[in-house]
């Protein structure tokens, strides 16, 4: 992707989905226009948007209370079941160092002008991001 000239992207990683929300509620409410909240994950399986809660009677598969896949049994890719539970975040062995880019699973991005930057990894910084 080419920036339009004179605009910069900043990037912030964060450990979850709630301090993510709030740093982007509070970039769009100091002028920031564009702003995005993505998820990252390092399967080409689509990630389940619903909390897979156990005490709730939610969690349906093994991966979906790790890897937030719950719902890929509903969409006919079984197979790619057997490859994720295979993952170490779902046993919880080997996980030292383990994950994502960062180690933190959801991403914002911030595009501004290079005047603005400094404002934005200050805010993104306040609600626990990593620049």
């Amino acid at each position: 992707m080419q920036l339009p000239p004179g605009q910069v992207a900043v990037l912030a990683t964060f450990p979850s989905s709630n301090s993510a929300e709030r740093a982007v509620r509070a970039l769009e409410t100091a002028g920031y226009a564009t702003v995005q909240l993505d998820r990252i994950s390092r399967y080409t399986a689509r990630s389940d948007a619903e909390y897979n809660n156990p005490l709730a009677g939610r969690a349906r598969t093994q991966t979906g209370l790790s890897l937030a896949s719950a719902d890929l049994a509903r969409q006919g890719e079984r197979d790619d079941r057997t490859l994720l539970g295979s993952d170490p975040a779902v046993s919880g062995y080997g996980l030292t160092n383990y994950g994502t880019a960062g180690g933190e699973a959801f991403l914002v991005t911030v595009l501004t002008s290079a005047a603005a930057v400094d404002r934005a990894r200050e805010i993104l910084r306040q609600h626990g991001g990593t620049v």
